[in-house]
């Protein structure tokens, strides 16, 4: 049976301090269903939530800033760490508790802020001589790596490590590989997990998919995310305001037919696709007739979606080099979206190629691999933890 750090809170309840700030999200729940929040109120003194992008209760849209509040459920107080000035745990706040929690499920995808978040905390806990606790969960991928290596040029609160997009390892095994890489000295407690392989995925677990996002329904848009995440730096839609985030992918100028079968003849492990018309009802082309396709996938071991979002920008620019462009940087002085996701800036080149790419990912992605081994807590299915 898989066990959350959320589920022994009571068994590690001397971690918890002092003033206590819960850092939190929908997902906060232990593996029986009931919220972190309520857990801890039983056993520390909590005081104080803090809110990463979506909010503490998961009410606030995908890059939607927003300020300090009042938790209406609990009465606690609520500050926001997804503001327009900081994203980071300020000297008021700081000076609130004594001891932070961060309890949030991940996908195991370098895009998704909240191990953003995650290394701010270590880095602003270990400055103010602040006790964190990490309360452990399975990464959903297990122990898939996959991409290359962020570039420091190209790091932003989409990707703040370098670390390939598929990392493999739990949000534990993270927060201790950038204290000890990082030289941070942060009084840094890990909860783990037990009863878990890290070669263990989500259909491991055998509990409820919660959402970390709404973005992210069920467990096959997490694995699909890696790769049509990028679409998200194009004029096309990753099918955000349809009934497919991410799994979806197109454009008013995509005939489906011709592309479908263009994508299908790249023969990408692990993955097929129909062809679609959709109209999103939110973020790109809202309103707008869209073709495209719908990406199923046939094999998740087999799976590659880092190469499939490489080998999908790749076909859009070649088929549609009239159409198809990346999206312009948001500031003046900033760098295009695609970059950030991506890690560096070779897609900023006209003529950029998807298999020298891909070749570079591999290479980082076993160097990664050799990297994180010493940080890795969990062992492989024949030496099961407890």
């Amino acid at each position: 049976m898989i066990l959350f750090g959320a589920d022994r809170i009571a068994q590690f309840r001397g971690d918890f301090a002092g003033r206590v700030a819960l850092l939190t999200a929908p997902s906060g729940r232990t593996s029986g269903n009931r919220s972190t929040i309520e857990v801890l109120k039983e056993h520390c003194d909590l005081r104080l939530l803090l809110a990463p992008e979506h909010g503490v209760r998961g009410d606030k849209a995908a890059g939607a800033l927003f300020c300090d509040e009042r938790d209406e459920d609990t009465g606690l107080p609520v500050r926001s760490l997804y503001t327009k000035s900081s994203k980071r745990l300020s000297p008021e706040i700081l000076a609130e508790f004594d001891t932070l929690v961060y309890d949030i499920a991940d996908v195991g995808c370098r895009y998704y802020t909240f191990i953003s978040s995650l290394r701010y905390c270590i880095e602003d806990c270990a400055a103010a001589g602040k006790h964190l606790v990490v309360l452990d969960r399975p990464n959903p991928l297990g122990d898939r790596v996959e991409g290359g290596l962020m570039r420091r040029e190209a790091m932003s609160f989409v990707g703040c490590y370098e670390m390939p997009v598929c990392y493999g390892l739990t949000c534990g095994e993270l927060a201790v590989m950038i204290n000890k890489e990082q030289n941070l000295s942060c009084d840094l407690k890990i909860v783990p997990c037990g009863g878990l392989s890290r070669d263990m995925t989500f259909r491991d677990w055998h509990k409820p998919w919660v959402m970390p996002s709404l973005g992210i329904p069920r467990f096959e848009t997490a694995l699909l995310y890696p790769g049509t995440c990028l679409i998200e730096g194009t004029n096309c839609s990753e099918g955000r305001g349809t009934a497919d985030p991410f799994g979806m992918v197109g454009a008013p100028f995509i005939h489906a037919e011709r592309f479908c079968r263009a994508f299908n003849d790249l023969a990408l492990p692990g993955v097929t696709a129909t062809p679609v018309y959709f109209t999103p009802t939110a973020s790109k082309h809202q309103g707008v007739l869209c073709g495209g396709i719908h990406l199923h996938i046939l094999d998740e071991a087999a799976l590659r979606p880092v190469e499939q979002g490489v080998r999908l920008l790749s076909l859009l620019r070649d088929m549609y080099p009239a159409d198809f462009h990346f999206l312009p940087p948001v500031r003046e002085d900033g760098k295009p979206f695609i970059s950030l996701l991506a890690g560096h800036r070779e897609f900023e080149s006209p003529g950029w190629d998807a298999g020298a790419l891909l070749r570079r990912y591999a290479e980082e992605s076993a160097q990664f691999r050799e990297r994180k081994a010493p940080y890795e807590i969990y062992p492989k299915e024949d030496r099961k933890w407890t």
